[in-house]
């Protein structure tokens, strides 16, 4: 089995960097190592004319003469068909609301609601059978929508079993795994029930699949603190039986096998993570990045504890409250969770002391992209607060790496 792959809502391309330990050349143009060969890529940003991250990607990627490679176009558009053929999916997608509505008794396939992605995605794997799917999405997708808890992975999950997959998943914490950032996300998983793989994870019990022998197991060890659940997802007769009726309380790992759902939550075994102190650059910094004595009175409110009262829309008064945070960041933790406002006065933008001046300052767009592990100066063919954006967009490309390295194994092993 040839080790190929795509890459949908590719961003600035962090899966892609991650599975091929990627650095970036002096020319501008991506080193890669040969361990995924990539067919085809999407990224196409519906909020704007400009489209940095395409272009972005492009700039890395483009080897020339390659351009039907890199699709800059609405994905619904995309004739599935025509994509070519690839082991492995990879695709970093938005949280949004899967339910589904019911169609005409004459229409056939889901009427999820219009914009939603995972229905693009869906759709792919229907065309195109791929052995293996990797994604990646925020960490509360297990626990949405709050009034229905778990229905949104549970109406993914009867999608890929319904397709002939079987799945696992888990929470990671980057930092918890020796990595820079505390960015929790969830790791999806999905394999063909017909590979190698997967029928001999069946040879083994859910336990066993989730604490030894699974792909997160094998990269990011842990440790179970709690029972395991259960739910036959074969009960619910199709998807518009699992908008409408399923509920459960999904933990941070689990996997589903031929119907079956098992999850149960798993505490880390931590590794010592990559702290500020090493990410942090040594050498002059544009003043630019430098805060006014405004912006450092600013931040200091910003990030000091409060109790505010404030008045609901029906009148009801409360008291709204937060706690304190580290001001500045220290160096010696992990960086927090970066969101697409870093580099804005805002309570979850990061701000350090300058190793030169000891004076307040941003985080550079270099050090944003060391963060989340990319080479320096990526997303140098934007502006800053486009490059701050991106970084707030992106996964840490670590995590994909060790990912990548047990998938390769995988693969390897299949016809």
């Amino acid at each position: 089995m040839e080790k190929t792959a795509i890459e949908l809502f590719a961003g600035v391309g962090g899966f892609r960097v991650g599975l091929n330990h990627v650095t970036l050349g002096k020319d501008g143009k991506a080193i890669e190592k040969p361990n995924f060969k990539f067919l085809w890529a999407n990224q196409w940003e519906p909020a704007t004319k400009s489209q940095e991250a395409f272009d972005c990607y492009k700039a890395r990627f483009s080897k020339g003469n390659d351009d039907e490679e890199f699709s800059n176009i609405d994905i619904s558009l995309v004739n599935k068909k025509d994509i070519p053929d690839f082991t492995l999916l990879t695709g970093g997608f938005p949280c949004q609301d899967y339910s589904v509505a019911h169609g005409l008794a004459s229409e056939k396939g889901i009427q999820g609601k219009k914009g939603v992605l995972w229905w693009q995605i869906n759709d792919i794997i229907i065309a195109k059978k791929p052995p293996f799917i990797l994604l990646e999405n925020v960490d509360r997708l297990l626990k949405s929508p709050s009034k229905q808890r778990g229905r949104d992975f549970g109406i993914m999950l009867k999608c890929l079993y319904d397709n002939g997959y079987c799945v696992e998943w888990r929470v990671i914490n980057a930092a918890e795994y020796g990595h820079p950032q505390k960015r929790r996300r969830t790791y999806i998983f999905a394999f063909r029930s017909n590979t190698k793989y997967a029928k001999g994870i069946k040879k083994h019990s859910h336990c066993k699949l989730l604490l030894e022998n699974g792909l997160f197991a094998q990269t990011f060890s842990a440790k179970k603190t709690d029972d395991f659940y259960e739910i036959d997802l074969k009960k619910y007769k199709d998807i518009y039986d699992v908008s409408d009726n399923f509920k459960f309380d999904f933990c941070n790992s689990g996997c589903m096998i031929d119907g079956i759902i098992s999850t149960a939550k798993l505490e880390p075994i931590f590794e010592k993570p990559i702290t500020l102190n090493e990410i942090i650059l040594n050498e002059k910094i544009d003043s630019k990045y430098f805060l006014t004595n405004a912006q450092d009175t600013k931040f200091s409110y910003l990030k000091g504890a409060k109790k505010i009262q404030r008045k609901a829309k029906n009148g009801f008064t409360y008291a709204y409250s937060e706690g304190s945070m580290s001001f500045p960041d220290s160096y010696d933790n992990p960086g927090r969770t970066m969101l697409t406002s870093e580099g804005t006065i805002n309570r979850s933008t990061h701000v350090i002391e300058d190793r030169l001046t000891k004076k307040h300052r941003l985080l550079t767009p270099v050090e944003c992209e060391r963060l989340n592990q990319f080479p320096d100066n990526w997303t140098n063919t934007m502006n800053d607060r486009k490059r701050y954006f991106m970084m707030g967009n992106a996964l840490v490309t670590g995590i994909i790496k060790k990912l990548g390295k047990v998938i390769e194994a995988i693969i390897e092993k299949e016809d």
